[in-house]
């Protein structure tokens, strides 16, 4: 049996990867997505188990002991984590993963999964990234802070990534992370140039 692909889907927080990764899951049947564990609190209308598997910290720093982590990391005060055991488990059965995580994640999984393929989502500047993390309502404004500041940290590693997407109208950003999921597209979408990526940090 052939193994699944690993898809690695990185962004900074506000960029749009979740609402993309939501549709597509919708879309093609022949993929996964991992679920992580989290040691943040479960927001309304999430559920267990299908957003994340919500676990105490004492249960989270026993997974990190045991290895059950392919790749974990500490994001503004909360841990996040993926089993690696599922993600082998899912790929040996021939089907394709997807998997969310930040740039130190993907890092960990490239040199773990050299044949899987990673993919940064760009917003189409820090202004609208701004206006979409207020808009969402889901943190304070301290919060939303400090998710600005990351993002600029986060996006100067986009170049580390095979193939990179700006994510300003969400039906064509769609389309094109689909193309790369289905093997449509023939060659990595073009490498966004660094004078875009200057004018995205302003």
């Amino acid at each position: 049996m052939k193994e699944g692909i690993l898809f690695i889907i990185s962004a900074p927080s506000g960029a749009g990867k979740t609402s993309l990764v939501a549709e597509i899951l919708k879309r093609v049947s022949t993929i996964k997505a991992s679920i992580s564990h989290t040691t943040r609190a479960c927001r309304r209308g999430e559920q267990d188990g299908v957003n994340y598997h919500f676990v105490d910290q004492s249960l989270f720093k026993s997974m990190v002991e045991n290895d059950a982590f392919l790749e974990h990391a500490e994001v503004f005060g909360n841990y996040y984590g993926t089993s690696e055991q599922w993600v082998r488990d899912t790929l040996a059965m021939g089907t394709d993963v997807i998997l969310e995580i930040d740039w130190q994640g993907a890092a960990q999984t490239r040199r773990q999964f050299p044949n899987s393929k990673s993919i940064f989502i760009l917003p189409p500047s820090m202004r609208a990234l701004e206006a979409r993390l207020n808009n969402r309502g889901q943190d304070d404004a301290n919060v939303i802070s400090q998710r600005i500041a990351a993002a600029k940290d986060e996006m100067s590693h986009y170049a580390e990534a095979d193939y990179v997407m700006v994510n300003d109208d969400f039906q064509v950003a769609l389309a094109q992370l689909e193309e790369l999921i289905l093997g449509k597209s023939g060659h990595s979408c073009p490498m966004v140039d660094k004078a875009l990526i200057n004018n995205l940090l302003l």
